[in-house]
């Protein structure tokens, strides 16, 4: 009788405990982790000689060659004013005015997030992952290829807030082209606001829209609070070779004059828009940053920017974009060197593929692009994921893909631990020779911390896997799209401030008739 009344709640425990550990791996948890703070070398292709003569050959660009601001005549006279040679819409800088400009912007800037928790640190030795920006089309195993809708953007943002590694929501993570061109930057903003908590990006594709940006996080923050914090980090690209164009010079200038963060990114293609050398491309490079960060700061000193490299070569058979390339990779490398030495925060690499599917192809250009960018000190990742068709695409299954193997990133950029833990002597010392580390009191502490695991690859036996539909990779991500979005919960946002964004959206998109081009 004793013996049988002791007994019984042993058993209960086990199956309560049991229970409990199922109830935990099935509950729904939304976590995002902390950008990615290094403890791994920089990894440095360029030699102090090499990078001395790409700083002399970049000022010489800027000062015999010159660039180009066209159609911007009050960019013109900030250059006037400041001191360089102006002769139509050409510029040419002396040497050093450039470099002495950028000595303003900060090396490091903290961007915001409406939860406060989400806000990220760019620069210094931090990584901030955002997902793929642009493309016009997406792709799913079910669907296909076809056109972006808003329904795909909203579901991408949705993706993006369920997805632990990726601590920033993006911006145009597909074109909504069922929506007016000159009216989906609303919409695509209000999804970012109100879909997520992370950090966003802002609209870029004509001044106006980039002063609604602005005017829509003066909503969502407080206009005192726009002024005095980042909240906002956009993408400037440069019209390479050495032009600077009206439209995104006038989203620069608003956001500039706001106090918001700007990549200055030229668009390099080599062989096609820049030289085919390494040392070509990485001196056109950085005369185009120094320009473009050298003018954000005679519309505002100490306007936050970034120095961007959007780098791929061409195939010269083809013509078409390669990416996951050595040469990208040696690019990437040195164009972090020169970022570091000039005291600017970095952007460059992501998910870069040409495959037209998420197959071996895609895997393997994109860990190459992936790798590079942690290793070369990017403290920007754009297109961390989803990329696909050279960027053509927004791809659902690959950006569950990618955004699982970025937490393999953050796993390898924690380093080596010299700790005593980290050294395992006691563990080495327990087991001695012929014995296994199993069951040991090292491992018991240790196990379930020790080795980053994939939430999506498949590990396990072969029978189990062919019982269970022998699945290949893209038919898992597919279904862990669907679990994504089953599970995902909106953010709470104050009811008075959404219908104020809404009202916002609303009395923009009526004061004007659609346009699609």
């Amino acid at each position: 009788m004793t013996q049988a009344s002791s007994a019984a709640p042993t058993r209960r425990a086990r199956s309560g405990g049991g229970a409990a550990r199922r109830a935990e791996r099935t509950a729904v948890r939304i976590e995002t982790a902390r950008f990615i703070e290094r403890n791994i070398p920089n990894f440095e292709v360029l030699n102090e000689e090499a990078l001395q003569i790409i700083e002399h050959n970049a000022e010489t660009v800027l000062e015999e060659i010159g660039v180009n601001f066209v159609e911007n005549p009050a960019a013109l006279a900030h250059w006037r004013e400041a001191g360089a040679d102006v002769q139509g819409e050409r510029v040419r800088i002396p040497r050093g005015l450039a470099r002495k400009l950028c000595a303003t912007a900060p090396s490091q800037f903290t961007q915001v997030a409406r939860n406060p928790s989400k806000s990220v640190e760019i620069g210094g030795r931090n990584l901030v992952l955002a997902p793929v920006y642009g493309p016009p089309f997406v792709r799913d195993a079910e669907g296909g290829r076809r056109y972006a809708t808003m329904a795909d953007f909203e579901k991408f943002v949705k993706l993006g807030y369920m997805s632990k590694w990726l601590h920033h929501s993006g911006g145009t993570v597909c074109e909504p082209t069922d929506i007016a061109v000159n009216k989906r930057h609303l919409d695509m903003l209000f999804a970012h606001m109100t879909l997520s908590d992370k950090p966003f990006m802002g609209s870029v594709t004509e001044p106006s829209r980039a002063q609604d940006s602005v005017d829509m996080c003066n909503i969502l923050f407080g206009e005192q609070f726009v002024q005095d914090n980042t909240v906002l980090t956009s993408l400037i690209n440069i019209n390479s070779p050495l032009t600077f164009d009206a439209t995104m010079m006038g989203a620069l200038e608003v956001y500039a004059r706001n106090n918001q963060a700007a990549i200055i990114s030229p668009f390099i293609v080599g062989g096609a828009m820049a030289p085919v050398t390494v040392a070509g491309t990485l001196t056109q490079v950085l005369a185009e940053v120094l320009a473009g960060v050298a003018y954000s700061q005679l519309v505002r000193q100490g306007a936050p920017v970034i120095f961007g490299a959007f780098v791929t070569s061409i195939d010269m058979n083809s013509g078409a974009p390669t990416f996951g390339t050595p040469e990208a990779s040696h690019i990437t490398y040195g164009a972090g060197q020169l970022a570091r030495r000039l005291g600017l925060p970095y952007r460059s690499a992501g998910s870069f593929c040409g495959s037209k599917l998420p197959d071996a192809q895609a895997a393997y250009e994109t860990a190459n692009s992936l790798n590079m960018g942690l290793l070369s000190g990017v403290n920007f990742m754009l297109h961390a994921c989803g990329w696909l068709e050279g960027g053509l695409v927004a791809s659902f299954e690959k950006f569950v893909m990618d955004a699982d193997q970025l937490g393999a990133l953050h796993s390898f950029a924690k380093g080596v631990f010299m700790d005593d833990n980290g050294q395992a002597m006691d563990a080495i010392r327990e087991v001695g020779p012929g014995g296994h580390y199993l069951g040991c009191a090292h491992t018991q502490a240790n196990f379930k911390e020790a080795f980053w695991r994939s939430d999506l690859l498949d590990y396990k036996p072969y029978e189990t896997w062919a019982d269970q539909g022998s699945r290949d990779t893209q038919e898992l991500a597919g279904a862990r799209v669907k679990k994504l979005l089953g599970d995902y919960q909106q953010p709470q946002m104050d009811p008075a401030v959404r219908e104020a964004l809404l009202a916002f959206v609303e009395q923009k998109k009526h004061s004007m008739p659609d346009a699609f081009a």
